[in-house]
C-alpha cells in the first residue's frame, strides 16, 4: 500500500512541492527514506519511531520505503518529520489517506510525539492557499500561518491531538494571526546633545532612504545616531510587514509565530563572514543584508571588516537583492537595505586632534580609509564626518525636538515622493528617492540652470563618477522634499544641490593628503 502526503522544500523564499510516498511491503523489517534527504531528513526514522511508540503504536513488521519526490531536489530540515508520521498512519490504514492528501504538512516531531516550530510555516502557507491546500503545522506557529488567509489551517500541539480531529474525537479550533506583543521600543534622538549637522544627515537619509557614512572619532556619537535612525522610518504596511516576515520565517526567528510591525535593524560584528552577511552555509540560509531588508544594516568599524565581505554588499546595494551561487544551491533572497556604515579616520581614531594624533599621521589615515575601496564608497550617497562632542555641548539641556518631531517631517516627505511615483505611474518596487534610476531621476530632478553649472563644476573638481552624479541629484531631491516641495513639483534648486554635494566626500584616502596640504600650507 502506498500513501501519499504533501510538504514542500525551500529554495530561498521559493517553495517547492514535495511529494511524500510511503510504502509498506512485504520482506524484512527496514525503515529507508529516499529521495536525495539530508542528516536531519534521514533522522526523521528515529524521531517518528519514538512519537509513535509514546502513543502506544509500533511500526509494523514490514519493508518501510519513504520516497521524497522529486528525487533529484535536495530535502533539507527537520519538517519532514510530520509528512512521514502522516504518511506512515495513513499506510498503516490508522489515519484516512483522502482526507491527509487536501493538506500541506510541515512540523518537527519531539519524542514524546509534541509538534515543535520549524523555519519556513508562512511562505508554506502561501504557497498551501495558492496551490488550494489547507496546512498542518505546529501548534505554537498557528498564528503566523493565518496570516497567510484563506487558508485551512490546521495547528496541533502534538501528533495524538491531530489523530484525534481526523477521527472526530477532538476539533482543532483555527488560529488566529497575530502581532508580536512585543512593541518597537526605539531610542529617542532627544538623547543626543549637539552633532546638529549628523542629526540633519540622518533626517535626509532617512526621508530618502539614502546610504549613511559616518566618520568620526571614538565617543563622538555615531553608533547612538545609528540607532535611532529606525524608529524616524514610517510604519510598515501590510505588505512590507509580510515580505520581512516571510524572510524571517525561513530564518526560524519569528518570535512564538506572531508577525512583527518593527523595522529590522541588523548591526553585525566587524568580524562576520561573507556567508554570515550575504546569505551562504550549508543550506544557504538568509544573511545579515537580508534580515535586514526593509530597514537598517549598520556596520560599525567599517575598515575593520573583512574587504571581501564589503565588495559582497556591493550587488545588494544596487539591486536589491543578493543571489547566493553554491554548487548544490541557487537562490535569491530580497535584499533591499538602507546601509548605515561608521568608521574611525584613523587606526587611532584622533587625526584631526594634534594632541592625540600618532605620530604616522596622515599616511596611517590613508592607509586606514583605503580599506574602503571605491566602488562601494561611490554606492553610499551622503558622507558626514561627526567631530568630538565639545564639553560645553555636553553640558546643554536635551534638545526640544525629538524623534516623533523628526519623523513627522520624514513622513511627510515620503508621502511626497509616494504621490510623486503614483502620479508618473513609477514600478511599485520604487518607494524612495534613493529607489530612482534613469529617466525616471531626470524627471523628478531636474535642477535649474545655476544648480545645474554648480553640480557639474563640482562634479569636474570633486572627481565625481556618474554615480556619485546621479546620487547627489537624488540627495538634493530629497532636500528638496524635505523643504515642503509639491508632489508635482519636479524641480531642485541650486541651495539644495549646494548641501547635496556638502555630504559628499571624495575618494577614501584622498581627503586625508587634502587635509595634510592644508595643514602644511598653514
Amino acid at each position: 500500500m502506498v500513501a501519499r502526503v504533501s510538504t514542500v522544500a525551500f529554495q530561498g523564499i521559493e517553495v517547492s512541492d514535495v511529494d511524500v510516498q510511503v510504502q509498506t511491503s512485504s520482506g524484512l523489517p527496514t525503515f529507508t527514506i529516499v529521495g536525495l534527504p539530508d542528516k536531519a531528513v534521514a533522522e526523521s526514522r528515529e524521531r517518528v519511531r519514538a512519537a509513535l511508540h509514546a502513543m502506544g503504536l509500533a511500526l509494523p513488521t514490514k519493508r518501510i520505503t519513504v520516497n521524497l519526490a522529486p528525487a533529484d531536489l535536495l530535502k533539507e530540515g527537520s519538517h519532514f518529520d510530520l509528512p512521514i508520521a502522516l504518511g506512515l498512519l495513513a499506510a498503516m490504514e490508522v489515519l484516512p489517506g483522502d482526507e491527509i492528501s487536501r493538506y500541506t504538512a510541515l512540523g518537527e516531531l519531539a519524542l514524546d510525539g509534541a509538534l515543535t516550530g520549524v523555519a519556513g510555516v508562512l511562505p508554506a502557507a502561501i504557497h498551501a492557499g495558492a496551490t488550494e491546500r489547507g496546512l498542518i503545522c505546529p501548534g505554537s506557529q498557528g498564528a503566523e500561518a493565518a496570516w497567510a488567509g484563506g487558508v485551512e489551517i490546521l495547528a496541533p500541539m502534538n501528533l495524538l491531538a491531530l489523530i484525534n480531529h481526523f477521527k472526530g474525537t477532538q476539533v482543532l479550533s483555527p488560529p488566529e494571526a497575530r502581532f508580536d506583543n512585543a512593541a518597537p521600543d526605539y531610542p529617542d534622538m532627544a538623547d543626543i546633545k549637539g552633532q546638529e549637522t549628523a542629526k540633519r544627515a540622518v533626517e535626509i537619509a532617512a526621508a530618502g532612504g539614502h546610504n549613511l557614512l559616518m566618520i568620526g572619532p571614538p565617543g563622538s556619537g555615531k553608533s547612538m545616531l545609528a540607532a535611532r535612525l529606525p524608529g524616524l522610518l514610517p510604519p510598515l504596511d501590510a505588505a512590507e510587514v509580510l515580505e520581512i516576515s516571510m524572510i524571517r520565517s525561513l530564518a526560524g526567528k519569528l518570535n512564538e509565530g506572531g508577525l512583527s510591525r518593527e523595522r529590522p535593524f541588523r548591526d553585525p560584528h566587524h568580524s562576520a563572514s561573507a556567508p554570515a552577511m550575504v546569505g551562504g552555509g550549508q543550506r544557504a540560509k538568509p544573511g545579515e543584508v537580508s534580515l535586514a531588508h526593509l530597514g537598517v544594516l549598520f556596520l560599525d568599524e567599517l575598515p575593520e571588516f573583512q574587504r571581501g565581505v564589503l565588495e559582497a554588499l556591493r550587488q545588494p546595494l544596487e539591486t536589491g537583492r543578493t543571489t547566493v551561487a553554491r554548487a548544490n544551491a541557487h537562490v535569491t533572497y530580497p535584499s533591499r537595505i538602507q546601509l548605515v556604515a561608521a568608521m574611525n579616520p584613523c587606526r587611532c581614531g584622533y587625526l584631526d586632534n594634534p594632541a592625540e594624533a600618532c605620530s604616522r599621521a596622515p599616511h596611517c589615515a590613508r592607509d586606514y580609509q583605503a580599506k574602503i575601496s571605491g566602488p562601494l564608497f561611490d554606492r553610499i550617497d551622503i558622507h558626514v564626518d561627526v567631530p568630538a562632542v565639545s564639553p560645553i555641548d555636553l553640558d546643554l539641556p536635551p534638545p526640544r525636538e525629538n524623534s516623533a518631531d523628526i519623523a513627522a517631517r520624514i513622513a511627510k516627505a515620503r508621502a511626497t515622493q509616494r504621490d510623486r511615483f503614483q502620479r508618473l505611474g513609477a514600478d511599485a518596487s520604487v518607494r524612495t528617492n534613493a529607489d530612482t534610476e534613469g529617466k525616471l531621476l531626470d524627471e523628478i530632478a531636474r535642477p535649474g540652470d545655476d544648480g545645474r553649472r554648480l553640480l557639474v563644476e563640482a562634479s569636474e573638481r570633486m572627481g565625481l563618477t556618474a554615480r556619485g552624479y546621479h546620487r547627489v541629484l537624488k540627495v538634493a531631491r530629497t532636500l528638496a522634499d524635505l523643504d515642503g516641495a509639491e508632489p508635482d513639483d519636479r524641480a531642485i534648486g541650486r541651495i539644495h544641490i549646494a548641501e547635496a554635494l556638502s555630504y559628499r566626500r571624495v575618494q577614501p584616502g584622498r581627503n586625508v593628503v587634502m587635509l595634510a596640504n592644508k595643514q602644511a600650507r598653514a
